[in-house]
């Protein structure tokens, strides 16, 4: 595959990913990444910061649709509906990740130990945008953090779901039952 062919995020990516579950994370270089990409060490760092940011590429678009889906909801939404746009808006960054790129990726992740605190930290960063679209309409601010993490637990628990299942739903169903449930727990409590 000639340097100059297009997609070259694309084939970082997939490199990337393929020499992290081969070999492990820290064990990869940026130099194997580009060469198995067959693009040069370059191009990879016109892409990506580092070989943490190839697992993490994307999340900053994920959060943005996350949190302004929450701020741009109806007057009239509850902070539950709020997240449940929120929740909504974000199926279009998963339209075009097949599954099995989600489990690889994910893989990745478990077995390394920074790249679980990095995940982590996104997951923080992305409670705490969600809070502040919350508090901006108005929540108060106990229930503005409860709902964030609440939103992040939903999203957590929907994606792994997805990823371990053996069944043909996709993601948005995963998501919508995993908010249904919530749902029925609070008008049981």
């Amino acid at each position: 595959m000639g340097r100059w062919e297009p997609n070259a995020r694309d084939r970082l990516q997939r490199a990337a990913l393929e020499l992290y579950s081969e070999q492990g994370f820290d064990q990869t270089t940026v130099a194997e990444i580009a060469q198995r990409a067959g693009l040069t060490e370059r191009t990879f760092f016109r892409h990506f910061a580092d070989k943490r940011e190839v697992v993490f590429w994307g999340e900053n678009a994920l959060h943005e649709l996350f949190v302004d889906a929450v701020a741009n909801a109806p007057d009239s939404a509850s902070p539950l509906e709020g997240i449940a746009a929120g929740l909504e808006a974000i199926l279009a960054y998963f339209e075009h990740i097949p599954r099995e790129s989600a489990r690889q990726r994910q893989a990745v992740i478990t077995a390394n130990a920074r790249l679980q605190e990095r995940e982590l930290t996104k997951y923080s960063s992305l409670a705490a945008g969600i809070a502040d679209a919350l508090r901006r309409r108005g929540t108060a601010e106990l229930a503005a953090d409860l709902t964030a993490m609440t939103a992040v637990s939903v999203f957590k628990v929907a994606v792994e779901s997805w990823i371990d299942a053996t069944d043909d739903r996709d993601l948005s169903q995963h998501i919508h039952g995993s908010l249904d449930e919530l749902k029925t727990l609070v008008a049981d409590g």
